[in-house]
């Protein structure tokens, strides 16, 4: 069974520190076909993920698996181009490392995207989702980078998931949404295993437990966030329309497709909100 070590995340650290100086404050991680939106990021250097050791490799088009470090809108900044998911054959405590790295790096707020399905039946291609909550699915079945023994050096054997994403930061993403006139609906995310899409049952039962969006990602890395108090704002890019009658064909495509829509909204987004924190 695979297990964070501190020793493991120090490794993968001090590789970091030998290639950059840049103390990061705010970490992003950017979901399928949201990439682009590094190519933001100012004053910095970028390396391929795959070159920290131990670092989860991404497999899946749409994500580059690039580290990028720099300046945006004013704050020093980490960007994942890319995640690792757990249906790629990576152990859930792999995929918790990137988090703890960053923690270590001595990040305080973590930005986590992701291009997610829709399960309520108003949202529309394109539209942005703030998470306002979601559901630990898979963690609820033991699928957790908690799993094993706690670093309680980060955070506690039972961490709070009460506020798991941060009211403040909410606050002002819903203010930047308004002011840019960005599409934002509000919801409840959950992460399922993957990699196949959902049936169209899979969907209604989602939707009859308050699911808004679904995707294959991001829970775990905010659980791991939360463990170690990094404060967390979560968006998702709404991918497709709901299939709850199975009159579409859902594509990862049309995932990629739907991220050129949404990188120009989620950038004015996140470099409003960086402007503000």
């Amino acid at each position: 069974m695979e297990f964070l070590t501190e020793e493991g995340i120090n490794q993968a650290v001090e590789f970091i520190k030998g290639k950059t100086k840049i103390k990061p404050r705010v970490g992003m991680i950017l979901g399928s076909g949201l990439g682009p939106l590094s190519e933001e990021v100012e004053l910095g250097v970028a390396f391929p993920s795959k070159d920290v050791p131990g670092w989860p490799a991404s497999t899946v088009e749409g994500h580059t698996g690039r580290l990028v470090f720099g300046e945006l809108e004013g704050q020093q900044v980490i960007v994942l181009q890319g995640r690792a998911h757990y249906y790629e054959g990576h152990s859930m405590a792999k995929i918790g490392l990137p988090i703890r790295v960053m923690q270590k790096l001595g990040i305080e707020i973590l930005i986590v995207t992701n291009a997610a399905g829709a399960v309520d039946p108003e949202f529309e291609p394109g539209e942005l989702m703030l998470i306002t909550d979601h559901i630990n699915y898979i963690g609820m079945a033991g699928l957790t980078p908690l799993r094993g023994p706690n670093l309680d050096a980060y955070g506690p054997r039972f961490p709070d998931m009460s506020r798991a994403y941060d009211p403040d930061l909410m606050d002002i993403a819903r203010r930047v949404a308004k002011t840019e006139s960005i599409p934002m609906q509000e919801g409840v995310y959950i992460c399922l295993a993957g990699p196949s899409f959902e049936t169209p049952a899979d969907l209604r039962f989602l939707r009859g437990i308050g699911v808004d969006a679904v995707g294959m990602s991001t829970v775990p890395e905010v659980t791991i966030a939360r463990h170690g108090g990094t404060r967390v704002m979560g968006v998702s890019g709404i991918s497709n329309k709901a299939n709850l009658d199975g009159d579409t064909v859902t594509t990862h495509e049309e995932v990629l497709e739907a991220g050129e829509v949404i990188v120009p909204r989620l950038a004015s987004l996140i470099k409003g909100v960086l402007q503000e924190i």
